[in-house]
């Protein structure tokens, strides 16, 4: 800092005030200032209140600060000294002390006296140091403070000068027509300006039209008045770009008592600004594709719900979207693949909609429009045009190309809508609507529709069924399998059963398809498996009694990393025999997810569990996967079983399956006999165990073990 900028004030402020208004500045600041010799020796200090000093004020005076402060502040203070005295050379460095039993973190900087060989130390408490209007009421009451404690020589006035040069908020001082006196370096490293070019000017060049003129009004009125004012608004630098302003402004008045000067301490906290938005813009977009969230568009959805008048004929339409065949890019090339295909889906569908449209990223592969002031078949139009521009579209990764389809899901939304969450459930349930009927097409929700009707009905099982997990509501009955020859003991088929609030038992036919159509299925499976294995450790009588016992596992399972290491878990604690436990997939299952039930019949075999395919004969190519799935037991469809008496076709097919299996190695079982006719007739085609009302109907699994 030259010499020249030491006398900056003296030679921009009339003489007439100039003592005055410097001392205003130099007491304001919140700083500690010290006069020290070359040796570190403490000739003067300055502080608002002895309170603010680590020891009593008369301890300083003639005393080194190595002296006084603890010995690695100490030492922090000698060595910066000797650099100020080697390179002449502003210096700063920060140290903490514990003051009033708080640790307080302190900014120190020392500065050569321009005038003498002596030091100039100015000490900042930045324990706290924050762009508050604290802060800036702080600031600004010390200003004020300043303009009755001037000092008349000639060196108070230099040090005060490279104070303020050295503050870190910007200081402007204006003459009481708002004509700038004075800027210190802070301002020109903040705006872009430098002091002479803005000397003489009214500080209105620094005004942004983002302000509005009525704020700038209320701030001449409150400083005019000899009021302080503070607040916020966006100035522009040289360069033209904005920045967020703090300000403090207070007036300085002569010993007669008119205004003569303002003076504003302002920071810049652009950065603050910045960081708010971008958090705001992260808790209600999407990372991934930059959409608006779930969360953002039930919010937009709802306040457009709210804002629906009796009378209001407006329409609106809201519109979901599931993604057809995602999983497999997913599974065939990565997340990575999956990641940037939805981010493509993404800007396709910000093409397709209207301008003025609400797109959202619900979650997953699943995508939701808001379309505001549009009709249903306008709003049909729209979902007509992303199927299409979908059904286009062709992802391209590496060696791979994927086409994908979509289902669309739309509802109206008018005066007469529910709330917003049966709003969303209707859109739901017509997108899977959509999906059921084949995919790659659009629903339009209608409570007359029946099929809307069934899924809406599922959808009210997944709220029973989710509390019914919570409060534990199931129970396990149990089935006899008999063998129709003596050469095999009974086993039971374990079935699970819900227990609604009333405590009435539900059929497995009510939950079980909504527990899996909405991915529930592996909760009951997990509760089955834990259920089943306490019964059996704590019932040995039963268990050396039954040749084995059957648990029924749905494909989910199948592929459910987490499940299968919950059976690991459960063998590695028991003292239950594998060879105890059959595990039941029905075909259909198994051919779905051909290979991970190959995979997951093999690592329970290799514990030495059993399997039976359950419902054999429902599939369109039996034979043709039954030689690649390594199981114990076949399940002879009971819908070939129950009419054997008077159908000779069904009989044949039973025939013909039995043999299949055992030329395979398998036994087989009969479901659906109901009398002694179908059992007489199993037994002389050979079939090995028979199950069916016809041989014990379902009972409670505690009644049956208590009967062992």
């Amino acid at each position: 800092m030259s010499d020249s900028s030491n006398f900056l004030i003296s030679d921009t402020i009339e003489n007439t005030d100039c003592k005055s208004l410097l001392d205003s500045v130099f007491q304001v600041l919140p700083d500690i200032f010290f006069l020290m010799s070359v040796d570190g020796t403490i000739k003067d200090y300055h502080c608002k209140t002895s309170s603010e000093l680590y020891v009593p004020p008369e301890s300083f005076l003639g005393n080194k600060m190595q002296d006084i402060l603890p010995a690695a502040t100490a030492e922090k203070f000698a060595y910066n000294l000797s650099l100020v005295k080697e390179s002449k050379q502003l210096v700063s460095f920060d140290y903490s002390l514990e003051i009033s039993k708080q640790v307080k973190q302190f900014e120190a900087r020392l500065t050569p006296h321009p005038s003498s060989n002596d030091i100039i130390a100015i000490v900042r408490d930045i324990t706290a140091r924050k762009h508050t209007e604290a802060s800036l009421a702080e600031k600004s009451n010390q200003l004020a403070l300043l303009n009755r404690q001037l000092q008349t020589s000639n060196d108070n006035l230099l040090k005060l000068s490279r104070a303020v040069d050295a503050c870190s908020s910007s200081v402007i001082i204006t003459d009481n027509k708002g004509r700038i006196e004075y800027v210190n370096p802070k301002f020109s490293t903040t705006t872009g300006y430098q002091q002479a070019e803005v000397l003489g000017k009214k500080t209105r060049f620094l005004q942004s039209s983002a302000t509005p003129a009525a704020t700038y009004t209320k701030l001449w009125r409150t400083i005019s008045a000899g009021k302080e004012w503070k607040g916020e608004f966006n100035n522009k630098k040289k360069d033209g770009s904005l920045y967020r302003a703090r300000n403090s402004i207070s007036s300085v008045k002569s010993s007669e008592g008119p205004i003569t000067h303002f003076i504003c301490i302002q920071d810049d906290v652009s950065h603050e600004y910045e960081l708010s938005e971008k958090l705001s813009f992260q808790a209600s977009h999407d990372a991934l594709t930059g959409l608006i969230n779930r969360h953002e568009f039930e919010r937009r959805t709802d306040r457009l719900l709210a804002n629906l008048k009796p009378d209001d004929d407006g329409v609106h339409a809201l519109c979901f979207m599931d993604l057809d065949q995602f999983k497999i890019i997913n599974d065939t090339c990565g997340h990575s693949a999956g990641d940037e295909m939805l981010r493509q889906i993404a800007a396709l569908l910000q093409s397709t909609v209207r301008q003025r449209d609400t797109l959202a990223r619900l979650g997953g592969d699943e995508f939701g429009v808001l379309m505001e002031h549009c009709s249903l078949d306008d709003a049909h139009r729209v979902s007509m045009a992303i199927l299409k521009a979908i059904q286009d579209y062709q992802f391209s990764w590496q060696d791979y190309s994927f086409k994908l389809g979509v289902s669309i899901g739309l509802v109206a939304i008018t005066k007469n809508s529910p709330n917003l969450s049966e709003l969303l459930k209707h859109a739901d349930a017509a997108c899977y609507v959509a999906k059921d009927n084949g995919r790659n097409r659009v629903h339009v929700h209608d409570l007359g529709d029946a099929e809307i009707a069934q899924r809406h009905g599922e959808m009210q099982w997944v709220t029973r069924i989710n509390k019914a997990i919570i409060e534990n509501r199931f129970c396990l009955y149990a089935q006899a399998i008999v063998p129709l020859n003596n050469s095999h003991k009974m086993h039971y088929e374990f079935l699970i059963r819900m227990i609604d609030e009333k405590g009435e038992i539900i059929p497995p036919g009510a939950f079980l398809p909504p527990a899996e159509r909405y991915n529930l299925i592996s909760k009951l499976d997990s509760w089955v498996v834990t259920t089943a294995f306490e019964l059996l450790e704590t019932n040995p009588r039963f268990v050396e009694h039954v040749d084995f016992c059957s648990i029924n596992l749905s494909g989910q399972s199948l592929t459910d990393m987490n499940f299968q290491e919950l059976i690991v878990e459960k063998f590695k604690h028991t003292t239950i025999s594998p060879k105890k436990i059959c595990f039941e997939i029905t075909e259909t299952a198994a051919i779905t997810n051909l290979s991970s039930a190959t995979l997951f019949i093999a690592k329970m075999k290799e514990l030495g569990c059993r399997f039976a395919l359950d419902d054999f004969g429902s599939g369109l190519s039996s034979f043709g996967y039954l030689k690649n799935l390594p199981v114990d037991f076949l399940k002879i469809d009971g819908m070939f079983v129950k009419n054997i008496v008077h159908d000779p076709i069904d009989r044949a097919m039973v025939k013909s399956i039995n043999e299949i299996g055992q030329v395979m190695g398998m036994h087989t079982i009969a479901e659906f006999v109901e009398n002694a006719d179908i059992k007489s007739i199993l037994s002389a085609i050979g079939v090995d165990h028979a199950q069916g009302y016809g041989i014990s109907k379902p009972l409670p699994v505690e009644e049956i073990m208590k009967a062992t």
